[in-house]
């Protein structure tokens, strides 16, 4: 569990609200529009209707005492600039940003972001991804050259075994996990067999993985 601040309760801040309750954080939100926190503070450990851009509103929540603060902002890039720096003022551990543009993003982390997301690239990089790339369930890119995919098992992999197919060497694959409907094989040996249905969690290069899944069927 981890506790959390998080500004800016649009629908952007509401959706990632409910998914850290969901996994259990303590999640102490703050928005400037009273009928929002009026309805949304019964769900959270605790909820403030405030300008972010207000230090004394921000001293008063013990900014330090949090593990992340996010700044979920997404319609008022001002504000979320200065919001941004306030929080690292103040000693806060990890800011998360959100940015609309690249060119938001790097001034997010000129004045002390330690990560930026980027909804709309995201969302629109992945399905891109997706679309074209038939095999790929899912992906995490971790920096411009590395991501983490979730790719089906190539039919002519099937009753093999890890070990004979030796997708590292022979395709640039590392295999971190198999998935078997629900059910996760962690750390798969050399031993594994291959079966019909199994998917495959790999780590790599992105253009490889990307080549060897459209390549193999």
């Amino acid at each position: 569990m981890k506790s959390v601040l998080l500004i800016g309760l649009g629908k952007f801040g509401q959706i990632l609200g409910e998914s850290l309750l969901g996994m259990g954080d303590e999640v102490m939100i703050v928005d400037r529009n009273e009928d929002v926190i009026d309805m949304l503070a019964p769900k959270y450990a605790g909820a403030l209707i405030a300008n972010g851009m207000n230090v004394e509103s921000m001293k008063s929540l013990d900014i330090p005492s949090y593990d992340v603060c996010v700044v979920a902002i997404g319609d008022d890039f001002q504000s979320s600039l200065e919001i941004t720096s306030i929080l690292k003022d103040l000693g806060a551990r990890y800011v998360v940003s959100r940015a609309n543009t690249d060119i938001q993003r790097k001034f997010l982390f000129r004045v002390g972001a330690d990560e930026v997301i980027y909804p709309n690239r995201d969302i629109a990089e992945k399905l891109a991804v997706k679309i074209n790339a038939e095999k790929v369930y899912d992906y995490i890119e971790l920096d411009q050259k590395y991501s983490i995919f979730e790719i089906a098992v190539p039919a002519k992999w099937r009753g093999k075994s890890l070990v004979d197919v030796n997708p590292r060497a022979k395709h640039g694959l590392n295999i971190l996990t198999i998935k078997k409907g629900n059910e996760i094989v962690p750390v798969p040996d050399a031993n594994y067999v291959f079966e019909e249905g199994d998917h495959m969690v790999v780590f790599g290069n992105t253009e490889t993985i990307l080549e060897f899944s459209n390549k193999t069927k």
